[in-house]
């Protein structure tokens, strides 16, 4: 059986069987319960569904995942979910309060000395910040090697700062290069910073009016939320870990955004195809519909991520092992945090919240309450996906008598003198129309003719 036919509209059962929160794992049947095909047989198709989601219950984890048919019951526990992710954006709002951000030269403007030291050379860094202080005045912001290059940043310094810090590592390393220096103005940082904020915010616009038309409003909705929960959570792990910020990390960030967005439209596109015309039918509510579609999409989202993750690692590793820093280590990290955050928030945070939003539908309310007391008359448990997975013995209550339905007859009422059906009249109300006997002739004289008189004998008279 295929994920698709899963997600069909046909009822095995003939009869309703979804509920909300009927979740159950898949233990020991309950007491008085009597498992749905125990006793299947060749002519018994409806059995057939429910064989198979118990055989792929008893598979492996890997199995069920790459069927779609686990049953996992992810939708059942986001309100975990929005407690774990609450308590990770607080934490990332209070690290980029008190903590902040390290801003690299494009955005906050500053001086950079950068040299190459001769071959077989070793430079301390802290050495090379103790030179530049004792020339210029000014304690540098960074040093690190970039490269085979060590790049001293500071805040903007005069011509003549410049002058005596150059002919400082002049002095001290000899390089064979020589010493080169730029500055950026802090107006020219504050332009940058103010771009990449009108960038992330068109972006966030683009994504809800996207959505809104081709879905609707209210995964709009959550949409939007986890995609502001993955630049907060990326946002206070940069400043956690104090990587400097830089034009590439402000491309990182929109490019996992994207990855996010992406995952996201993947499992709507399934949850909407799962709760077409969900409310004609009386087999699985909207939050089973929905966490039908995450189960069949859930290894596709895992291996979508991982494929990502591994050449984005690769590049992480490189930035920092290999090259030291530079542009590769802001952009894989901020990419890196990103993916995991974004796959984690299209399944766990996006669905979650658009199921919740919808179920305040009065639709969505009215098709669930049908639903649930369906099962409860039948006695019919399900499982997170809203599959029928047994039935339970439903209680007669005491003194309830059963209810016989005799066919109604129809009264006749008894035809008075008068009331038959005269020519050319129409029928009264209530009375059988009794037309009256045709009078039959009778001849003249009064004596009934015996047939014998003037009957011919055949014979001549003489």
């Amino acid at each position: 059986m295929t994920q698709g036919q899963r997600g069909d509209a046909t009822d095995p059962l003939a009869g309703p069987t979804a509920t909300t929160g009927a979740t159950l794992p898949g233990g020991a049947p309950l007491a008085g319960s009597t498992p749905l095909g125990d006793e299947p047989t060749a002519a018994s198709p409806a059995n057939a569904a429910t064989l198979d989601k118990q055989y792929g219950r008893q598979a492996g984890v890997l199995t069920r995942l790459s069927t779609g048919t686990g049953a996992f019951n992810i939708l059942g526990r986001r309100k975990i979910y929005y407690v774990v992710s609450a308590t990770l954006v607080v934490l990332s709002i209070l690290l980029i309060i008190f903590r902040g951000f390290q801003f690299g030269i494009d955005f906050a403007g500053g001086t950079t000395l950068q040299f190459q030291p001769n071959a077989g050379q070793e430079i301390s860094t802290s050495q090379v910040a103790e030179v530049v202080t004792s020339a210029t005045g000014v304690a540098p912001d960074s040093v690190q090697t970039v490269g085979t290059q060590v790049q001293v940043s500071s805040s903007t310094l005069t011509a003549d700062q410049v002058v005596a810090a150059k002919g400082a590592i002049n002095q001290a390393y000899s390089p064979s290069g020589g010493v080169s220096d730029s500055a950026v103005s802090e107006t020219w940082g504050s332009e940058i910073s103010q771009r990449a904020l009108i960038a992330v915010l068109v972006f966030l616009v683009a994504v809800a009016a996207f959505l809104w038309i081709r879905y609707e409003r209210r995964m709009a909705v959550g949409a939007v939320v986890s995609v502001l929960h993955d630049v907060i959570i990326t946002a206070g792990i940069y400043s956690l870990v104090g990587f400097e910020v830089t034009p590439a990390t402000v491309i990182g960030l929109l490019t996992i955004l994207g990855f996010s967005l992406y995952d996201t439209v993947v499992v709507y596109d399934k949850v909407q195809e799962n709760t077409k015309g969900l409310t004609s039918l009386n087999r699985r509510t909207y939050p089973e519909a929905a966490n039908l579609a995450v189960n069949q999409t859930l290894m596709r989202s895992i291996n979508t991520s991982l494929i990502a993750l591994l050449p984005v690692a690769g590049l992480l590793v490189a930035g920092v092992v290999i090259l030291g820093s530079g542009t590769l280590k802001d952009l894989s990290l901020v990419m890196l945090i990103g993916m995991l955050v974004g796959a984690y928030s299209s399944v766990f945070i996006a669905v979650p919240i658009a199921v919740d939003l919808k179920l305040r539908d009065p639709a969505i309310k009215a098709h669930t309450a049908r639903v649930t007391a369906k099962r409860k008359a039948e006695g019919l448990i399900v499982d997170a996906d809203g599959d029928p997975l047994r039935r339970v013995a439903v209680a007669t209550p005491a003194g309830a008598a059963a209810k016989t339905t005799r066919p109604r007859v129809a009264a006749t009422v008894p035809v008075r003198p008068g009331q038959e059906l005269k020519p050319g009249a129409a029928p009264k109300p209530g009375v059988k129309p009794v037309r009256p006997a045709p009078a039959k002739p009778v001849p003249s004289g009064g004596a009934r003719p015996s047939g014998k008189g003037g009957r011919p004998t055949g014979k001549r008279s003489r």
